[in-house]
């Protein structure tokens, strides 16, 4: 496509998953429209369910979708204000409250290069279109277009997978609204009731070089999970074989460490990245989602005044990438603690080590000693 034919947008967003999304609804927030691209044909769900911790509610109700969805889940016991949702739920929350036109499906970036003229972003299409934009902002996930743009270091690959899938019990299951944890032989587990009759629940495992072939098929899947819990409950083993087909996933662990966190360049020009384009983590803090939501209300904050000076040429690009300066000075030493407590956990699950089981409780006690303080984080109003 010639270049007098692109199209022109202020903001796009690249990835219409729950960060992607939760920015687009906070920008729109603040009276400022943008442009979501999603690669799929629909809203995707993968992952089935996802927990949102106090933290992550705080966001949510700047986004001014906390009290609908929080009538969609039960709340959980023990960890502050902690709930499980189906992630179509959330999904199609953050969606339906953005302007028609906001979220193209079936867009998917090819490549970002910078202007010449401009020194504003490029980004080419796969169906051969081009769009121009004042700002970039990457929520496409692991395998980032746009964390490839700005030269980031890819995420590193841990030696373990994630299992995630839910179960119906169509006569009720009978727990207790609790979070429940299983650590045994390697093998992690998770269990949370989405409701009275479905549970959902996460497994973090070590990763085998078949899991690359069967991860595709939901019956093998199912059956090696189970043929790695050895030794659990049989309730546990029943659930995960009861498992809806359709629910379930299985993905190798990534996670940005701490130290490509803390180093990490994460703008150039008027491009940047936010959720798990940005910080990757593992799952054993479940701070995830709630941390995309809060990357969204800030990056939104800090972004839209800058807006205003749009058309002034060389200001505007000044004006936009100190907002974007700000957004990462804000974020970035909240996700190097996030992305470090997280990583001691998972080192100290994942490691057969004493020496290095001792290191990660002796961290865990010097620096991460309150379970819950990394939830009580307020990322601020909107």
């Amino acid at each position: 496509m010639a270049a007098a034919e692109a199209e022109h947008r202020d903001i796009v967003i690249v990835g219409g998953g729950i960060c992607g999304l939760a920015t687009a609804l906070a920008l729109h927030r603040k009276g400022i429209s943008s442009l979501v691209l999603e690669r799929s044909d629909a809203l995707r769900a993968t992952g089935t369910a996802i927990g949102i911790q106090t933290n992550g509610w705080r966001a949510l109700d700047q986004l001014r979708v906390g009290s609908k969805l929080r009538q969609t889940s039960l709340p959980l016991k023990g960890l502050g204000e902690a709930r499980c949702l189906r992630r179509s739920v959330l999904l199609e929350a953050l969606a339906g409250d953005l302007p028609s036109g906001t979220i193209r499906f079936g867009s998917r970036v090819l490549a970002i290069e910078t202007d010449p003229q401009t020194s504003y972003p490029i980004l080419w299409l796969h169906d051969g279109s081009v769009i121009k934009a004042k700002v970039v902002i990457g929520c496409d996930g692991v395998n980032s277009e746009v964390a490839n743009f700005l030269d980031l270091r890819p995420p590193r690959m841990s030696p373990t997978c994630n299992v995630r899938g839910f179960t119906i019990y169509p006569d009720g299951h009978g727990y207790p609204h609790d979070f429940v944890t299983i650590n045994h032989n390697r093998v992690f587990l998770g269990r949370i009731p989405l409701d009275d009759k479905s549970v959902y629940w996460f497994i973090a495992r070590p990763w085998t070089h078949q899991d690359s072939t069967i991860s595709k098929n939901s019956d093998l899947i199912k059956r090696s999970t189970v043929e790695s819990m050895l030794g659990f409950p049989a309730e546990i083993l029943e659930m995960i074989e009861n498992s809806k087909p359709d629910s379930l996933s299985l993905t190798r662990t990534s996670y940005r460490a701490p130290w490509d966190v803390l180093f990490g360049s994460f703008r150039k020009g008027t491009a940047t990245v936010a959720g798990d384009a940005m910080h990757v983590m593992g799952p054993f803090l479940g701070q995830g989602g709630s941390a995309a939501l809060e990357d969204a209300i800030v990056l939104a904050r800090c972004l839209v005044p800058s807006m205003t000076s749009l058309g002034h040429g060389e200001l505007s690009r000044e004006r936009i990438g100190g907002a974007l300066d700000s957004y990462i000075s804000e974020r970035r030493m909240r996700l190097v603690r996030l992305s470090a407590k997280t990583y001691t956990i998972g080192s100290l699950l994942e490691s057969t080590s004493l020496v290095a089981k001792l290191i990660c409780i002796l961290v865990i006690i010097l620096f991460f000693r309150d379970r819950l303080g990394h939830t009580q984080y307020d990322c601020g109003r909107l």
